[in-house]
């Protein structure tokens, strides 16, 4: 129960973040907008960490396999990808498009096995559901 609470959580602070980013893009630009929201994080994260335990932060250097270090990078293009499908599609829209391909793609990884995800056998429901969705979009639409 506790997971689905945050993840109820995660949802809407990344609709709240969209439109605010959204409002500052287009006070400024897309990369000053992008920047402060990445600087703004890893200053948040240098005071929680601080106030939390501070764990070792050499640790990082022996994170194997190294592409698992790439989510600030991707972290970067999520939030531009964001911005710009709020800015053109709007906050509900955005979101649901954006919310059926993390299902899509998570579904891929979970199939697969990849990223070091444990391989997950296909299964029929699944794929309905993610056509429901799809359709869901072309309704919204």
């Amino acid at each position: 129960m506790t997971g689905f609470v945050i993840a109820l959580i995660s949802g809407a602070l990344m609709s709240i973040q969209g439109v605010l980013n959204t409002g500052v893009t287009k006070q400024t630009s897309m990369w000053v907008s992008t920047g402060w929201v990445q600087l703004t994080a890893f200053l948040t994260c240098i005071i929680l960490w601080y106030f939390s335990g501070r764990e070792n932060i050499g640790s990082l250097l022996e994170v194997q396999p190294k592409y698992l270090l790439l989510g600030g990078i991707i972290g970067a293009f999520i939030t531009y990808t964001v911005i710009r499908s709020m800015g053109t599609l709007g906050p509900a829209k955005a979101a649901l498009v954006i919310v059926v391909s993390q299902i899509l793609v998570a579904y891929g990884i979970e199939l697969f096995g990849l990223f070091g995800v444990d391989k997950a056998g296909f299964e029929w429901k699944k794929l309905l559901g993610a056509v429901v969705a799809i359709i869901g979009i072309m309704i919204f639409n």
